[in-house]
Formats: C-alpha cells, sequence, structure tokens
C-alpha cells in the first residue's frame, strides 16, 4: 500500500532552544518543504514544559515524502536543528479516526475493520 502516511517527528529540545527550533522547521516548511509534490499539511506543537516540539505532517505517499527527503535544500535546516535537538522520527498510517457525534467526516478515511 502506498497510500496517504503520516511523519510524527518528536524533537527534545532544552527550553531555551524551543522557539528558536520551532523557528528554524517553520522557515524550513514554508521555504521548500509545503511546496514539495504530495505535502497535504503540518502541524507543529509545543510541549508546555519547553522540552519537545513535535511536527506532525501528512503525505499523499511515502514515495512524495521520500521524494522531498532527497532534496538536498532542507538538509541544511535539518542540521542546525539536530545541533539544539534529539530527532525521533516516525512513520504511521491511519488506522483509525474519531471525530464528535454528528461532525462532518471531512476527508476522513472510513473505519475499515481489520
Amino acid at each position: 500500500m502506498d497510500g496517504p502516511v503520516t511523519l510524527i517527528n518528536v524533537f527534545t529540545v532544552a527550553p531555551e532552544n524551543q522557539q528558536r527550533l520551532i523557528d528554524l522547521l517553520t522557515e524550513i516548511t514554508e521555504r521548500s518543504v509545503r511546496h514539495a509534490p504530495g505535502f497535504l499539511s503540518a502541524r507543529l506543537h509545543r510541549s508546555l514544559d519547553g522540552t519537545k516540539v513535535t511536527m506532525v505532517a501528512e503525505w499523499r505517499s511515502r514515495a512524495d515524502y521520500e521524494a522531498m527527503r532527497a532534496d538536498p535544500t532542507p538538509r541544511p535546516y535539518l542540521e542546525r536543528a539536530l545541533a539544539i535537538a534529539k530527532f525521533e522520527p516516525g512513520m504511521y498510517e491511519v488506522a483509525e479516526t474519531f471525530a464528535p457525534p454528528g461532525a462532518a467526516a471531512g476527508s476522513e478515511r472510513p473505519h475499515v475493520p481489520r
């Protein structure tokens, strides 16, 4: 299956570098990543204790994500980010989607029993 994938990347950072890391990730996403074919969306989350930044990005396919990673443009930003943070990447597919009763399904995947 080469359907939609979600990347959940957790960065561990010293609290004094949390905003700096968010700024770096924002800059590279604005300049390069969001323009890549197959990019669907991304959200940055900051932990309330200042020690984590998590990026959740959705891609049309794993191949689209891999093609973006082959582009050298984001590399210097990632190197700068890794100089101030530890990085734990993960790639996922949607297993289940939940919404409040009566909410529009939108682009959610239908429930498929396994």
